[in-house]
């Protein structure tokens, strides 16, 4: 071998390592955040014998979560639709670009505002963009308290 291959096959080398290793400190702040475990919590959303059956009840849901030294306070709407002695929990998040949506009691549907997606009351896509249903959460009947879990 000459010397000169051997010296470009060096420089090659220390740029794919100098890139190899810019690519998994990038990759990996970009990525790291989706590992980390969030505590769920459950949350009281509303009473029982305040919803109506088949009729999604739009609650929001007060979350506060510690950012060093501030406390930081987020706000997440859910549907509460009961049937019968259950109770589902809907978040009001669109499938289709997350814009947040609304119930129209008139029609009997969950609207998307932004782009006509459309839901029934169990959050099932019945027209428009959206690819998926609408993300429900899990819930428990405490005391003739619904509970959502965060």
């Amino acid at each position: 071998m000459h010397r000169r291959t051997v010296l470009v096959r060096l420089i090659q080398s220390i740029h794919a390592l100098m890139g190899a290793t810019l690519a998994f400190v990038v990759g990996g702040a970009a990525v790291a955040p989706s590992f980390t475990r969030r505590p769920s919590s459950w949350r009281r959303a509303a009473d029982l014998s305040g919803l109506e059956d088949g009729t999604p009840k739009p609650v929001s849901l007060r979350i506060v979560r510690s950012d060093g030294a501030t406390e930081l306070i987020d706000r997440r709407i859910v549907y509460l639709v009961r049937s019968g002695d259950s109770v589902r929990a809907l978040d009001s998040t669109c499938t289709h670009l997350g814009c947040r949506t609304r119930f129209n009691p008139d029609l009997k549907r969950i609207e998307c505002p932004c782009h006509g997606g459309m839901y029934d009351v169990t959050g099932r896509v019945i027209g428009g963009p959206p690819p998926s249903p609408l993300q429900t959460l899990p819930t428990r009947i405490e005391n003739d308290r619904v509970l959502v879990e965060i």
